[in-house]
């Protein structure tokens, strides 16, 4: 038995995290959010290069239409490679077949003139025609200065911002300071630790709050005040029927009353970011789909996905690339990245 519904979309992911998976250790156990961020993130994205951002797009976009993703907001970051990285990520998504909006984080954290790097490469990309938002790390490592500057960029290329806000406690005044800035074609990750009103679409990551111990964000409250809410992933993977299932029951374990409605309002919304999405097929392993069902059937995997007409899976592999082959060497290139670590 199969059923189909259009394409799903990732609604906030950082593609360059695929490569992190069996990462060593860090050099001690976080015990906070901080040290997460600079034992763990923050030295895998200062040890990228080109062909990692390529290979960790590659694997991410296969992975994302083997779970019936057809498109990804994504999030980079790669400090050491700023120049260039989005068009990495764009023909990357475009070989495997996955439409993909890009944006480069902009960060005060490695000083000025990597920010101002980071502002380039989001300008160069959007103005050369690449389909992306203006990208900001969170208030967190953002000076006054460049949040101006990343707002006043997004004004001018007439696109929204793509930011984390309050994901955890230490970034709690982040809606005070993004409140007289913030539009409604934002895209907030996050938004645990703020409150409405704040403008913009926020992308629930129930998965990774989980993982990271930040808490939960409650986001029934954010489309109480109006707000769109989207799903995504922040970079662990990108198969949102699980993470669809994972919001349903992180939201049952806050309000015994909730239903898997809400959940799956948050994953359909997530084609206003991409529109395009909703007229590609997806046909999955399941007699049907609809929320009730998936909420409690796991596993339920994608067996054809039809984008803008070309069959990208078939009998659940990938049609134009070789995926094996990309997972092979993707595996090669993350040695090569922990040996930087």
């Amino acid at each position: 038995m199969t059923a189909t519904t259009p394409g799903l979309v990732c609604a906030h992911h950082h593609l360059y995290s695929a490569l992190a998976r069996g990462m060593p250790a860090p050099p001690r156990t976080p015990t906070n959010f901080t040290e997460i961020l600079d034992q763990i993130w923050w030295r895998l994205d200062a040890a990228l290069d080109l062909d990692l951002v390529r290979w960790s797009a590659l694997l991410g976009a296969v992975e994302a239409l083997e779970a019936g993703t057809t498109a990804i907001v994504d999030h980079h970051a790669s400090p050491s490679a700023i120049d260039g990285s989005l068009d990495v990520i764009a023909a990357a998504c475009a070989e495997v077949g996955v439409r993909v909006v890009c944006a480069y984080e902009v960060t005060d954290r490695h000083g000025p003139e990597s920010a101002k790097a980071g502002l380039a490469e989001n300008e160069r990309f959007i103005r050369a025609g690449g389909r992306g938002l203006v990208g900001a790390h969170a208030c967190l490592t953002l000076s006054d200065d460049t949040l101006d500057a990343v707002v006043g960029l997004a004004a001018d290329l007439g696109v929204g911002v793509h930011i984390h806000v309050g994901e955890d406690a230490v970034d709690a005044g982040a809606a005070e300071r993004l409140r007289p800035h913030a539009r409604d074609d934002w895209l907030l990750a996050h938004c645990v630790h703020v409150d409405p009103p704040l403008a913009g679409t926020v992308a629930h990551n129930p998965r990774s709050n989980m993982n990271n111990g930040v808490g939960y964000a409650r986001p029934a409250r954010w489309s109480a005040a109006g707000n769109r809410v989207v799903l995504g992933s922040d970079g662990i993977g990108a198969a949102m029927v699980d993470e669809f299932a994972l919001a349903y029951v992180a939201q049952r374990a806050d309000d015994v009353t909730a239903t898997p409605d809400d959940a799956w309002d948050w994953l359909q919304a997530g084609t206003d970011f991409v529109p395009e999405v909703r007229g590609d097929q997806v046909t999955w392993a399941a007699d049907r789909v609809d929320p009730w069902y998936l909420a409690f059937t796991p596993g339920v995997r994608a067996q054809r996905v039809v984008v803008d007409g070309d069959v990208v899976v078939d009998g659940g592999v990938c049609t134009r690339v070789d995926a094996a082959r990309i997972r092979a060497r993707a595996w090669e290139e993350a040695q090569r990245l922990w040996s930087m670590l």
